[in-house]
């Protein structure tokens, strides 16, 4: 008797910490390798990747061409979501991810060798394979591997493993490009890249999810299989990205051009954005699990909009801090947005549904960057200022439309 009640307490002891961090960060095997695979070649990529307008301009392209360069972004995020979760959903996630991984890689390759600007534009349509082809197929793992009650703060940590080198890469990546100029400084950053992406598919063979499989199901079924809600969410979320790809493109021209702020300083600013982000996370992912996504929405759907509008009034450097501060508020509903939308997907076609979500809404925005490079021509103010009266309407048609499942 006396034994057993020993085995008892045993039992009852409270798990260690480290089990009892994972549980709190909702830790899974697979969603931290796929976690793990985004963060690697995310490092890489963020050496470079804001800095790819700077790039285009000095490889000999205009603004309407970088503007342009945007709105070809936004169109391969569109047309690529579909068949990113078709991928996932018919050959398994892991195979998936290393498909991705390799079109990335003739992309990077492309960028390295790239002797003018127009190469650029090729090399985009292979380097989006893994931002956007992959999405649908990291939503996947996540809402495959855990409950509803946990989704997230999945998603908390697959975007803090995102953002985490945005942090630190940009101010390295700046700081190599003021040592050797954008051209070499790019490249160098694209070579690590590389080596990086080598790393990325072993991690990404570690990944084993079972898919539950359906009927036979073409991109008009997965469509109606849309809940009303969910649809609703995607309008509302095609406004508020409409006020992004508008202004975001044209931001390092404002800050760099307008306001003569350096490449280095500007990294710092792009570090002090993802910081915030970074901070916010995991509360708001832990509060959305516990009050609900809509909320947490509202507010990352207001952030979006003030943004531009703080960048646009800001004069001096301590302002500009402020609106980057703002710009990394933008990411404090995310993870409830993305639970929301694996929320309302039905399971056996869980992949192609949040790329069908992704290929509506991207190709929706597709212009928005275009029309910002226009409009800047006009005068630098308006793109910003438009795009934050679009947010402020995005918000108010998430608020009054789109109710929690």
């Amino acid at each position: 008797m006396a034994s057993t009640r020993e085995s008892d307490a045993v039992a009852a002891q409270p798990a260690s910490w480290r089990d009892a961090v994972a549980d709190f960060l909702s830790f899974e095997r697979n969603v931290t390798a796929a976690s793990s695979a985004v963060f690697l070649l995310g490092l890489g990529e963020e050496l470079w990747k804001k800095f790819l307008p700077k790039y285009l301009e000095a490889l000999g392209a205009s603004t309407p061409v970088i503007g342009l360069f945007g709105t070809a972004e936004d169109f391969f995020d569109a047309v690529y979501q579909y068949p990113g979760g078709w991928i996932a959903d018919r050959f398994g996630r892991r195979r998936a991810f290393l498909i991705f991984v390799a079109l990335a890689v003739v992309g990077y390759l492309i960028y390295l060798f790239s002797p003018s600007w127009p190469y650029l534009f090729l090399g985009l349509a292979f380097v989006m394979a893994w931002q956007s082809m992959a999405s649908p197929a990291i939503f996947a793992v996540i809402g495959d591997s855990l409950p509803k009650e946990r989704r997230a703060m999945g998603f908390t940590l697959q975007s803090l493993l995102k953002r985490i080198p945005i942090v630190f890469a940009p101010m390295i990546g700046g700081a190599i490009i003021a040592s050797v100029g954008i051209a070499s400084g790019i490249r160098i950053g694209l070579v690590i890249t590389l080596a990086l992406a080598v790393a990325t598919a072993f991690i990404i063979t570690t990944i084993k999810v079972s898919i539950k499989s359906g009927e036979p199901i073409n991109i008009l079924g997965v469509w109606r299989s849309f809940h009303r809600g969910l649809k609703r969410l995607l309008v509302s979320d095609i406004i508020i990205r409409t006020c992004e790809g508008m202004a975001d493109v044209l931001i390092i021209l404002y800050v760099t051009n307008i306001l003569h702020v350096s490449i280095a300083r500007f990294g710092v600013l792009v570090a002090i954005q993802i910081t915030t982000s970074i901070f916010v996370y995991i509360p708001a992912g832990k509060l959305a699990d516990r009050i609900g996504r809509r909320p947490l929405v509202i507010a990352t759907f207001l952030s979006f909009a003030l943004f531009p509008l703080a960048v646009v009034v800001a004069f001096t450097f301590p302002l500009l801090v402020t609106a980057f501060v703002i710009g990394g508020l933008r990411e404090i509903g995310e993870p409830a947005r993305k639970a929301m939308i694996v929320d309302f997907a039905r399971e056996d076609v869980r992949a192609r549904s949040v790329g069908l979500y992704y290929l509506v809404r991207s190709f929706s925005i597709t212009p928005a960057a275009a029309i910002g490079g226009l409009l800047w021509k006009t005068s630098p103010q308006i793109p910003f200022v438009t795009a934050g009266l679009i947010g402020l309407a995005g918000t108010l048609v998430f608020l009054l439309t789109v109710k929690e499942r």
